[in-house]
């Protein structure tokens, strides 16, 4: 089955405005999460050559400049555990992306401003935002 799986580089990106919105309302949060862009990735890259890595340096630099910097070991679960848990939830398949987490350092992005996330071992993302 490891064919099948894969990890990229991916950007989950909130609009904040549409969260309140929605949070205010007592809306689900949708409309801050599934809009056009919201979810860059890099080339994804199979486990049969990559692995489950389970340690290495995560960051995003935003215009040149660290804003989130962590390591995979600090992951609370580990990326087999959770496709196991969402697997009894959800079917996966093939080209389905799980988010897994980030570092602290969230922080808001404005028009024009370049995004650069990476994962050791895995891959890098570059993305202006427009």
């Amino acid at each position: 089955m490891d064919h099948v799986f894969g990890y990229g580089v991916g950007l989950d990106m909130t609009r904040r405005d549409l969260q309140g919105e929605a949070k205010k309302a007592g809306r689900p949060w949708e409309t801050g999460k599934a809009f056009e862009a919201s979810a860059p990735c890099s080339v994804l890259h199979p486990v049969s050559k990559v692995g489950h890595p389970t340690a290495g340096a995560i960051w995003l630099k935003v215009n040149g400049e660290v804003r989130q910097n962590g390591d995979l070991n600090q992951m609370l679960w580990k990326v087999p555990e959770m496709i196991a848990y969402l697997s009894r939830l959800f079917e996966l398949k093939a080209g389905d992306l799980i988010f897994v987490g980030t570092p602290a350092g969230v922080g808001a992005v404005v028009t024009g401003d370049e995004m650069v996330g990476h994962v050791d071992g895995i891959d890098s993302i570059t993305v202006k935002v427009a």
